[in-house]
C-alpha cells in the first residue's frame, strides 16, 4: 500500500489529466474540421427521350354455349374442345395476317390458354323478374407482338383489325437500349454537379479541389409509355393515320461532394 502522504499527490495529477483529455480531442476535432472543407451540390437531369420499340397486346377468345347453372355443372367436354379448335384456327390465321405485315415470327408471343368460367344472366319470362343464372366457359389465348419499326405500326394493327381480335388491348412505347440513354441522363446529372460546384468556387474565391463523396439519390427515372398511341387522321394523306408516339420522360439526381483546396 501506498504511504498516505503520496495519496493527495497521485489524485491530483489524475484530475489533470482528466481535465486536459477533453480539451486535447476537441482541438484535433476542431483541426480535422478546420482543415476539410467542403462544398455540397445537389444536381437534377432530365430529357425526352423519342421511342424506338413499341409492344402491342391482343387477345382472342371462344366461348362455349350457356347452359343453366346447377350446383353439378361442369364445363362440356365436346364444346370445350370445339371451341378450342376454333380458337386455334383463328389464332394460326392471326400469325399469317401477322406475318404478312412484315412482322417476323421471333417478335409475335402466342400465351398460354386460359380456361375461365362465366357466369349470365338471362330473364326467365317477361313477366318474371328473377333472371336464369347460366354458364359457360371462355378459352382465351394472348398475343404480344414487338415492334422495333414504329412505321408498321398502323399496318399491324390492321392486320389485327382484319383477323378479328376480341380485345386490343393497347400499346406499350419503349426503348431498345434503355441502359444507354439512363447512362446518359446519370451522366449529364453529374456534368450539371460539377458546373454548379466550378460556379460557387469561382464566384466565392476559394479552390475546388478533389471529390470527397458521390451518392446518386434518384436512380435514373424510367417508365415506358403506356397506352400512348394517339391517331390523327391526316388531310390529304388518302384517309391514312398518323401514329405519334410521344416522348419517355428520364430523370436523375446526384449528390456530389468536394473539398475545398488551399
Amino acid at each position: 500500500m501506498l504511504p498516505l502522504s503520496t495519496r493527495p499527490f497521485l489524485s491530483a495529477s489524475i484530475l489533470a489529466a482528466l481535465l486536459v483529455a477533453p480539451l486535447s480531442v476537441s482541438s484535433a476535432w476542431a483541426d480535422s474540421q478546420a482543415a476539410t472543407r467542403l462544398i455540397d451540390v445537389q444536381a437534377h437531369a432530365e430529357q425526352q427521350v423519342i421511342p424506338d420499340k413499341a409492344s402491342l397486346s391482343a387477345r382472342l377468345w371462344e366461348r362455349t354455349p350457356a347452359i343453366a347453372q346447377r350446383d353439378d355443372t361442369q364445363a362440356n367436354p365436346e364444346a370445350l374442345a370445339k371451341a378450342r379448335t376454333r380458337l386455334e384456327e383463328r389464332a394460326a390465321n392471326l400469325i399469317q395476317q401477322i406475318e404478312a405485315a412484315g412482322l417476323s415470327r421471333d417478335a409475335i408471343t402466342a400465351g398460354s390458354l386460359n380456361v375461365q368460367p362465366e357466369i349470365i344472366y338471362e330473364p326467365s319470362s317477361k313477366d318474371s323478374q328473377q333472371d336464369t343464372p347460366m354458364a359457360r366457359t371462355r378459352i382465351e389465348r394472348p398475343f404480344k407482338l414487338e415492334i422495333t419499326n414504329l412505321d408498321q405500326l398502323p399496318t399491324l394493327l390492321d392486320a389485327l383489325t382484319e383477323a378479328g381480335v376480341n380485345s386490343l388491348d393497347g400499346v406499350t412505347y419503349d426503348l431498345q437500349d434503355r441502359d444507354a440513354a439512363s447512362d446518359a441522363t446519370l451522366k449529364m446529372a453529374l456534368e450539371r454537379a460539377r458546373h454548379k460546384a466550378e460556379l460557387m468556387s469561382d464566384t466565392l474565391g476559394v479552390n475546388l479541389g478533389a471529390v470527397n463523396s458521390i451518392s446518386e439519390q434518384q436512380v435514373p427515372n424510367y417508365q415506358p409509355r403506356m397506352m400512348a398511341m394517339a391517331s390523327d387522321v391526316m388531310e390529304k394523306s388518302g384517309g391514312g393515320a398518323e401514329y405519334r408516339p410521344g416522348t419517355i420522360t428520364l430523370e436523375s439526381t446526384v449528390n456530389v461532394r468536394w473539398e475545398i483546396s488551399e
